[in-house]
């Protein structure tokens, strides 16, 4: 019997290298909103607690406001949980406390990282999603659309997409061998989104054409740089060498 494809976003990466980032399903994204939902209630709850220790009658306070001062409190515990959403996206690129814990994360279509903007407009509506009521809006637009967006993420142009764990154990080749060994001394630290780069390259190069793949892992050696000639063309030789340094360096910056 065959299973239904996973979704997938193309990604040009600014090196030229294709990637597909898998779309994050609504299991997924249940279980990482059950995650943060269940933060949220515990911080209401110690803020009731902490509340009722300065308060003895919280229900006779709340009555006790004017209708402008009910509504705004109303208010505010609805910018508490949209502040939770969207500055843990803004800030922890695209993931709160839950999707860290599932594995997932917002970018845009494009699959670039998500801004303030597009965090703000998906987050905004979630009041819409949750209606009539356990978020029936939302998991309908998740069943219906392609990429399993909510109609928050339809209007504000993201999309969900899974992690995909990598372990650089299971690449056994040696580096290639130089003076020391190791990784060559001349080369520079890697930076975060570079690293992202290679272990993404690295787990698919096994699926790429042989001439495509030696091309694309020789073009990532070559902006990579901090090799002397020798070394280059001794890391060039083939596809395997070019690999193994690769994750030489990666594993230098783990």
């Amino acid at each position: 019997m065959r299973t239904a494809p996973i979704p997938q976003i193309a990604v040009a990466t600014p090196e030229r290298v294709a990637l597909s980032l898998p779309v994050a399903g609504i299991g997924y994204r249940c279980l990482a909103w059950l995650v943060d939902a269940s933060l949220l209630f515990f911080f209401w709850v110690v803020a009731y607690f902490v509340f009722t220790l300065l308060v003895s009658d919280v229900l006779g306070v709340f009555q006790g406001l004017s209708s402008l001062g009910q509504t705004l409190l109303v208010v505010g515990v609805f910018a508490t949980q949209w502040l939770y959403w969207t500055l843990g996206e803004v800030f922890f690129h695209g993931q709160t406390p839950g999707k860290r814990a599932l594995g997932i994360r917002v970018v845009r279509l494009d699959g670039s990282p998500v801004g303030l903007y597009e965090s703000a407009v998906r987050n905004l509506c979630r009041a819409v999603d949750f209606l009539p009521g356990v978020y029936a809006v939302g998991c309908i637009s998740l069943l219906l659309t392609p990429r399993h967006q909510r109609l928050g993420d339809v209007l504000a142009g993201t999309v969900l997409v899974r992690e995909e764990r990598i372990d650089l154990d299971k690449y056994t080749q040696p580096a290639p061998q130089t003076t020391s060994g190791a990784v060559p001394s001349t080369a520079r630290a890697l930076k975060s989104d570079e690293v992202e780069l290679v272990l993404a390259f690295l787990t698919r190069a096994p699926g790429l054409a042989p001439d495509v793949r030696r091309s694309m892992g020789a073009r990532m050696v070559e902006k990579l740089g901090g090799l002397t000639d020798e070394e280059r063309d001794a890391v060039l030789a083939s596809s395997t060498s070019i690999e193994a340094h690769l994750r030489g360096l990666v594993r230098t910056e783990r």
